[in-house]
């Protein structure tokens, strides 16, 4: 399913970033967007018992304008960080996407908040230059004290709010409190509860040629105009390379994106630049009523120039136009569908002895975590309220068992043939006697208990689609079976699996980027097959210590957006309320350690 993108990391070559106007949201301060966020389950309280929200749901736009320059040979690549303040505390509500070369920067990223009157909620804005350097790194993994500081500003939310068009311009300061001649402004927008979308895939026709030794590299960018005219990005399509004639993935636009079917848009196409200066191919002013009636007629309408006084020749065309209701995260929750929780530890060599206080998993009479059972507290705690059995299946990899061989699949539950373990307690106590029943040994291999989990999530699938599974695996080192693993998950991305990885020391996780696919580009398999979609999310854990988001919300907070992605496209709804209490559970799988080959199921598009 084509999703509705908005990062500018990589210049917009790829469309990757937040995704369809889910926004951000981290912490009390944000609220969650049908994306599965704090608030959400805030909301669901109120609702179960019959009672509404004290606050209002309001969506943040940013922009800033002579922003300074920090880079000898081009312009700076600003990306914003939004905190509220509370109790003297900065608490991060989110970050948007990085602009590339760009003092006038335009960010697509929303952020998420709850409007409280009766109370005074403090936001502090900060603009950061990020280095070249770190334009491959997720913009959640930043370092901010490693970037260049552009400048700041502050206000309540109650200031932008009260303003005539809920737009509020503020001069930067420097850290020293200076002000300085940049500016920026913020727009606030109260949320739609409404659930409908519109599914469109888009071509072009005939576009003008701004390149001078090849074809223009085009891609769209769709903008919502307010009521004083001001163009607000919603979404933007990846780049089609060295084309005239281009051919989009779909882009989906919820109502909350475009207010009504009869509000303008803007759509822009640009021939993309790495320099980000992207240069205007053409533009012209819709409304999502005019887009169905484009594509009823199956005519095309002409861009204009700049200045919108020449027609151009190029023609935007829609080759689908498909309403339909999009169902959020807790929709499902509630109505029966399950998240599954599944654990794999790393038990090879390079941990170092668990006796010793150096090792990763040496256990502290004092009773304080090692980052292993960190990792598993933080995520099971979280996972736990979302499966009713409470039944965890608890692996170990890379360890010589008992039996005298080195297994890269093993149950930590040794004291039956089960894989599962009973709560967070039992995953606790099974990882603390493995350590003391195996000899760590190598090497590291994931794609054994990938396996293994997808042999599970396909085994589920065959009885019910109200389940989806989470591996989380934790490690501490490079893997050898980079192909196998790549193999692995590129076969599970077709089944209701995501894949959480931990890296715990100091190791080099260059290759566990690779397997997650935040820069838009999917894994591909042995075989030439690419993934049907992201299932990996990796967070090394020295890059998020010591920051404002915590390991456990670097990780699952992708999680959601998967979870609904898989059930979107196989178009599996929310159940009924008369179902929504009586789950159906699948017999147990095979529960031996090591998973033979299974083939899943085809995509269901």
């Amino acid at each position: 399913m084509g999703g509705c993108f908005s990062g500018d990391v990589r210049g917009g070559m790829e469309a990757v970033g937040g995704g369809g106007g889910s926004g951000m949201g981290r912490g009390p301060a944000a609220a969650g967007q049908g994306h599965g966020g704090a608030n959400e389950a805030v909301d669901h309280f109120f609702q179960g018992h019959a009672l509404r929200g004290l606050y209002t749901p309001l969506e943040l736009s940013f922009s800033a304008a002579k922003l300074r320059n920090m880079d000898a040979l081009s312009k700076s690549d600003p990306m914003l960080v939004i905190y509220a303040k509370k109790d003297g505390r900065l608490e991060e509500i989110g970050r948007t996407e990085v602009i590339l070369n760009s003092l006038e920067p335009l960010w697509i990223t929303k952020a998420m908040i709850n409007y409280q009157f009766e109370m005074v909620q403090p936001l502090v804005f900060k603009v950061y230059d990020i280095d070249t350097k770190y334009h491959n790194t997720p913009v959640k993994m930043l370092n901010l004290a490693q970037q260049d500081f552009l400048g700041e500003a502050c206000c309540n939310l109650s200031e932008i709010v009260t303003k005539f068009n809920h737009s509020l311009t503020l001069n930067l300061r420097s850290g020293s409190g200076h002000a300085l001649l940049s500016t920026m402004t913020v727009h606030a927008e109260e949320t739609s509860s409404s659930r409908m979308a519109v599914e469109m895939t888009f071509h072009c026709q005939n576009l003008d040629n701004k390149d001078t030794f090849s074809l223009s590299d085009p891609f769209l960018r769709v903008s919502r105009l307010s009521e004083n005219s001001a163009a607000i990005p919603i979404c933007k399509t990846e780049v089609v390379m060295n084309n005239l004639n281009p051919v989009w993935r779909p882009i989906t636009l919820t109502s909350q994106q475009y207010n009504s079917k009869d509000n303008p848009l803007l759509v822009e196409c640009f021939d993309f630049d790495d320099s980000g200066n992207h240069e205007l191919i053409g533009s012209l002013q819709t409304t999502i009523s005019q887009l169905e009636n484009l594509y009823n007629s199956k005519t095309g309408a002409n861009f204009y120039s700049n200045k919108g006084q020449k027609k151009m020749k190029g023609q935007l065309f829609l080759d689908k136009f498909q309403e339909k209701v999009q169902h959020t995260f807790l929709d499902y929750i509630s109505s029966g569908f399950e998240l599954n929780f599944m654990v794999a530890v790393d038990f090879t060599a390079s941990n170092g002895d668990p006796r010793t206080p150096q090792s990763l998993h040496y256990i502290d009479p004092s009773g304080r975590p090692n980052s292993y059972q960190q990792a598993i507290l933080g995520v099971s705690e979280v996972l736990q309220f979302y499966d009713s059995d409470r039944r965890f299946p608890a692996w170990g990899f890379g360890a010589k068992i008992p039996q005298g061989f080195i297994s890269h699949c093993f149950n930590l539950n040794a004291t039956t043939n089960d894989c599962e373990v009973v709560g967070v307690d039992g995953i606790m106590s099974a990882y603390s006697s493995t350590l003391y029943s195996v000899a760590l040994a190598g090497p590291t291999l994931f794609g054994p208990v990938i396996t293994k989990a997808a042999e599970i999530a396909n085994h589920s699938v065959q009885y019910s689609n109200n389940k989806y599974f989470v591996l989380l695996i934790i490690t501490d080192g490079v893997i050898t079976d980079v192909q196998e693993t790549k193999d692995a998950i590129v076969r599970a991305s077709d089944l209701p699996l995501s894949i959480l990885i931990v890296g715990v020391g100091n190791a080099d996780f260059t290759q566990m980027r690779i397997l997650d696919a935040d820069f838009g580009k999917r894994l591909e398999s042995s075989t030439g097959r690419v993934a049907t979609r992201d299932i990996v999310q990796f967070v090394p854990v020295r890059e998020v210590q010591g920051g404002t988001v915590t390991v456990v919300q670097s990780l699952l907070e992708e999680l959601p957006g998967q979870f609904l992605e898989y059930m979107r496209t196989r178009d599996i709804k929310p159940r009924p309320p008369q179902h929504a209490s009586a789950p159906a559970y699948a017999p147990p799988p095979p529960q031996h350690a090591s998973a033979p080959a299974y083939a899943p199921p085809p995509p269901q598009l």
